[in-house]
């Protein structure tokens, strides 16, 4: 125990934490269908694993997916076969995981600093909005991320204490973290504790702690075996696939499209740390006092390295800068003493809810702007959703966020989680179901619709694997040829001479061409 914590006082804040967990990652998490493309991708290949009985290699529509290693497929097969084929199911292990890795941040916290700033620091690593929506996620990333602060807490602690046991526990956390993501769970460790130990003028102490025997048997004997299994199994298409394609390539250059300039993360992360963006500021403008503690230069290392590296990346996708929040919540929750004007951290929140309010007005605009049938399509279906009820579900938590800067009974750390809930409740209950509604529910039905009837499906000009879970049913990706039922957009409706449309929502079409 530290002299700043008591056991009833850790046992009610870690009360209050599964609280939030509940709220934040449980509560809707199988409302919505699965989102294409990564949770239809990611929960196709299980289901394919489940019906082969194949636990070694993954598919995708019949084909090797090299993507990603085997760990998040093993966990969403076990859940799979307890819960059934189910939105819930496949994003279960996720949210078990993201459960981990906030109870991790409070565990560590608490020994390093007290009860107070262990909670809050997990707290809003919970209720902020982009971990809120990745960590339950049917994807690897909330469970990398896991395993991750757990590889970084147990180094940060080994070097203040020179503990063995903390040191091989790293190392375990990676070699799960590499059968999770592949080798991001060794770059991130590696390249923060060499800066770090650069700036401590301690290399030797670094190369001693990389070579230590006991933690490098730990952690081949968890990576290593599936790796020469995969590549006994697949030889070099695994390598190619999976480190040259995948890894490698993602770093070079601009993998499917997915690229931005140096700045890119700046407003990712704004968005991502929501509602607590304020105290990012806050701790930007305090930086120069944190450097004289010695964790917190350890954790400013590891912001600083996420972000660097990925904003040099060739790929560049928002989620990859969530392996940099950790020590960012730590240390805003570091930070929040020296916020001299609190009641402003709630206007970084109101902005974000006052674009979602203007929501229905730029999407009127917006249909008067665009050609391409296709995303006209769902911009329609987005203004029926955008209701009455939909701007007064907003007002609601516009009015909610407004009062309670101005509670009298509520600490800073009190006002700043009960903002978070709100973000919360509104994410769970109402913004990710409406998400679901508009992109991903047109897919579905018309999974269901081609499972009900028997279709075997052509797949042109889009790219729902999702498509494959609820029809449960391979397809053939091509130009679909007469007499055959496709799976497309309605933008291509103008290549087929006057098909039969089975099937059409927002964009999605389900049709029948002409013998």
């Amino acid at each position: 125990m530290t002299p700043y914590t008591t056991k009833s006082e850790t046992g009610w804040f870690l009360a209050a934490l599964i609280i939030l967990i509940l709220v934040s990652f449980f509560l809707g998490l199988g409302s919505a269908p699965l989102f294409d493309v990564d949770e239809g991708a990611f929960s196709e290949a299980t289901r394919e694993m489940m019906i082969s009985k194949n636990y070694l290699t993954t598919w995708l529509n019949g084909a090797p997916r090299f993507d990603k290693p085997i760990l998040i497929y093993w966990l969403q097969l076990a859940s799979v076969r307890v819960f059934g084929l189910s939105e819930f199911a496949f994003r279960l292990p996720s949210a078990l995981a993201g459960s981990a890795w906030a109870l991790s941040i409070f565990l560590f916290v608490r020994k390093e600093i007290g009860n107070r700033q262990a909670f809050l620091a997990a707290a809003m690593m919970v209720l902020s909005m982009q971990v809120m929506v990745i960590a339950k996620a049917a994807i690897a990333d909330g469970l990398l991320n896991c395993f991750l602060a757990i590889t970084m807490f147990g180094l940060l602690h080994h070097y203040k204490t020179g503990s063995k046991l903390a040191l091989h526990l790293s190392f375990a956390a990676a070699g799960f973290g590499m059968l999770t993501k592949g080798p991001i769970a060794l770059i991130i460790p590696l390249a923060v504790t060499f800066l770090f130990s650069l700036q401590e003028r301690s290399l030797k102490q670094w190369l001693r702690m990389i070579v230590n025997p006991t933690g490098i048997i730990l952690f081949l004997a968890i990576a290593l075996p599936w790796y020469l299994l995969e590549y006994l199994d697949q030889g070099m298409a695994f390598v190619e696939g999976f480190f040259f394609k995948h890894n490698i390539s993602r770093f070079n250059s601009s993998f499917e499209g997915h690229s931005g300039s140096l700045f890119y993360y700046v407003p990712v992360i704004m968005l991502g740390l929501m509602p607590f963006t304020g105290l990012f500021f806050t701790l930007l403008f305090n930086i120069k006092p944190l450097l004289s503690d010695r964790m917190n230069r350890f954790l400013l290392i590891w912001f600083a390295f996420v972000f660097l590296f990925f904003s040099l990346s060739g790929t560049k996708l928002p989620h990859y800068m969530i392996y940099g929040y950790t020590p960012l919540f730590i240390l805003m929750a570091r930070v929040v003493p020296m916020n001299r004007h609190p009641k402003s951290l709630a206007l970084w929140p109101l902005l974000l809810l006052a674009a979602f309010a203007s929501l229905p007005l730029l999407l009127q605009v917006a249909l008067q702007k665009i050609d391409d049938s296709y995303i006209r399509a769902i911009v329609e279906g987005g203004v029926l959703l955008t209701d009455q009820n939909y701007l007064l579900i907003i007002g609601a938590a516009m009015a909610g966020v407004s009062a309670i800067p101005f509670l009298p009974r509520f600490s800073l750390e009190g006002k700043l989680v009960a903002t978070g809930v709100i973000f919360a409740l509104l994410i769970n209950l109402y913004l990710m179901p409406f998400a679901g509604k508009l992109m991903q529910e047109p897919v579905k039905e018309a999974a269901l619709m081609a499972k009900k009837r028997g279709y075997k499906i052509v797949m042109w000009k889009t790219y729902n694997p999702s498509f494959l879970v609820y029809s449960e049913s391979f397809v053939e990706k091509r130009m679909p040829e007469p007499g055959e039922i496709a799976l497309t957009t309605v933008k291509e409706l103008r290549t087929f001479d006057n098909p039969a449309v089975l099937y059409r929502k927002n964009g999605i079409v389900l049709v029948k061409l002409r013998p």
